[in-house]
């Protein structure tokens, strides 16, 4: 097994006979820490290994305090969960968490900065489309393996499919904890009903429909933006859903795995996974469909003036009766509807689907968790998210509250609200905390599920299709140079195009296409190719 930097030395007594000690890169983008230094950085330890640790059990004589990141915000209830939460760690495993969230509008710039300042973060929620392989080449993630994960994570390390731990490689080494329950959804849009009877418009199944709605919203809602957009979630999201109109659009390019970003793609269904830049069809016709269409509503004033500025996500607007249109997917987007059915609000949710009628199944790196490299407690670090990711009382705590406060179960057990509490007044909304890696194969259904929804749920599994490179993770360390310059280029010439804000749809994409070539994006194609290639041969 392969060894890690910085983990406490008397587990190292532990884990010797099973694991190599290897020296690999320790630190983050802005740290001095270089491999040859690993070990002076490491916590300080004691010199004798405890009898804990002598006897192969971890040692949590010495309480510690943890620190996590999450994405979103939190949610009011927070200090009240976490209390409870803190509760069972000190007992279970003597140490107390303290949870920090990075919002939507702010995921892009700190969420590198973050891991790189080298502060005090024990582990930090990872995935394929937010930056995993990037920081990990970084080495802002501590590496993992499989020893290290049975002895802290046994509850997981007994539900998870070892397959996982292959597919959240990075340059050969594992770095992330991949959920064991991949998250069976779909994209989805949420309309109101009675704006659809105002538009005429019974039984929408594309976004690029909606335009009689649009129109009805600005008609006949002053107060409220047909297409509120917020800065990171919402802001490429129509735009992919008319390119998913005519190709299985990822989503995000395959090679920075960044939705606001723009570089090389594939479709989903091609069985051949063929590379494709936007000068290749059919990502070509597909983004020039998708770009008038968003002049044309842009124009229209069915887009907000600047997203840019917005850091609050639509489905949220959309309670509140600022947004014409919710985007989430169909799991984040429960709260939504349940909010909308309390407040009297009749919804209709629309898959984002592919030309054949799919959407790709999700991999394990969809939602998941990183150990930081400059982490103090790694080990404790780790069993704290095994109790948090697979005990099915701490699933419950973290994902939905306290029981009796922010939930209830009824006699026939579903889910539901404590008499008294609304979807408005509760404050630990379901799914709202971050906590998406969690074991969802606990969950139960909600008595707030409308109609529509428990249509929609029980064609999911139909709907879902695996794409050709499913658990594949491209390392961008030959191209990293290359990768940021895309990035610059994206946020300059690539998202007013996604908005509909430029002035001439094919200057603009004439414009995008030169700086793209500028920044190197033919060097990248190469390297892609070259992984993607060896990922398809095995």
């Amino acid at each position: 097994m392969m060894g890690l930097m910085g983990f406490k030395k008397r587990n190292l007594v532990v884990l010797s006979a099973a694991m190599l000690l290897t020296t690999v890169l320790a630190g983050c983008g802005g740290n001095s820490n270089s491999p040859q230094n690993a070990a002076t950085n490491a916590p300080a330890e004691a010199a004798t290994a405890s009898p804990a640790a002598e006897s192969g059990k971890p040692d949590n004589s010495k309480e510690v305090k943890l620190t996590g990141y999450l994405l979103g915000e939190a949610p009011k209830g927070m200090p009240e969960v976490m209390k409870a939460v803190n509760e069972k760690l000190k007992k279970d495993i003597n140490a107390t968490l303290e949870i920090s969230y990075i919002g939507w509008g702010d995921v892009a710039s700190k969420y590198p900065l973050i891991l790189a300042s080298g502060q005090d973060v024990d582990f930090v929620f990872a995935a394929d489309w937010n930056f995993y392989v990037s920081e990990a080449n970084k080495g802002s993630f501590l590496e993992l393996n499989e020893e290290m994960i049975k002895t802290n994570m046994p509850k997981y390390h007994a539900n998870q499919d070892p397959a996982a731990y292959k597919a959240a490689e990075v340059n050969g080494k594992q770095y992330m904890i991949p959920t064991t329950t991949p998250d069976r959804k779909v994209n989805v849009i949420v309309l109101r009903k009675d704006i659809m009877d105002k538009a005429g418009l019974t039984n929408p199944s594309r976004i690029s429909e909606l335009t009689p709605y649009f129109e009805a919203v600005k008609q006949n809602y002053p107060d409220m933006i047909p297409l509120n957009l917020d800065s990171q979630y919402d802001l490429p999201t129509p735009f992919g859903a008319l390119a998913s109109e005519k190709f299985a659009y990822p989503g995000a390019p395959i090679d920075s795995g960044d939705p606001s970003s723009v570089g090389l793609f594939t479709d989903n269904e091609d069985p051949e996974g063929k590379i494709l830049s936007i000068t290749d069809e059919p990502v070509k016709g597909a983004f020039k469909y998708a770009a008038d269409i968003m002049k044309q509503w842009y124009d229209a004033g069915y887009v907000n003036k600047n997203p840019y500025s917005n850091k609050v996500r639509s489905k949220d607007n959309f309670i509140e009766g600022k947004a014409g249109v919710a985007f989430g997917n169909s799991i984040d987007i429960q709260a939504t509807l349940a909010a909308a059915a309390d407040k009297g609000i009749e919804t209709y949710v629309m898959p984002v689907l592919s030309p054949t009628g799919h959407a790709p199944t999700s991999s394990w790196l969809n939602n998941g968790v990183a150990i930081a490299a400059n982490s103090a407690n790694p080990e404790r670090a780790l069993q704290a998210l095994d109790l948090i990711m697979q005990d099915e009382s701490y699933v419950y705590l973290t994902y939905y509250g306290i029981e009796g406060k922010n939930y209830a179960v009824t006699a026939d057990g579903k889910l539901t609200l404590p008499e008294g509490i609304t979807p408005e007044t509760n404050t630990y909304p379901a799914d709202a905390a971050g906590f998406w890696f969690v074991n969802k194969d606990y969950f139960k259904p909600s008595v707030s599920w409308t109609d529509s929804y428990i249509e929609l749920n029980n064609k999911i599994k139909d709907m879902l299709a695996p794409a050709t490179y499913l658990g594949f993770s491209f390392n961008s360390e030959k191209v990293k140079s290359e990768i940021a310059n895309l990035k610059n280029v994206s946020s300059q010439y690539y998202l007013p195009i996604t908005i509909g804000s430029v002035k001439d749809v094919d200057k603009a994409f004439a414009t995008l296409n030169d700086k793209l070539k500028s920044a190197g994006i033919e060097k990248v194609r190469a390297e892609v190719e070259a992984q993607t290639k060896a990922f398809l041969a095995k």
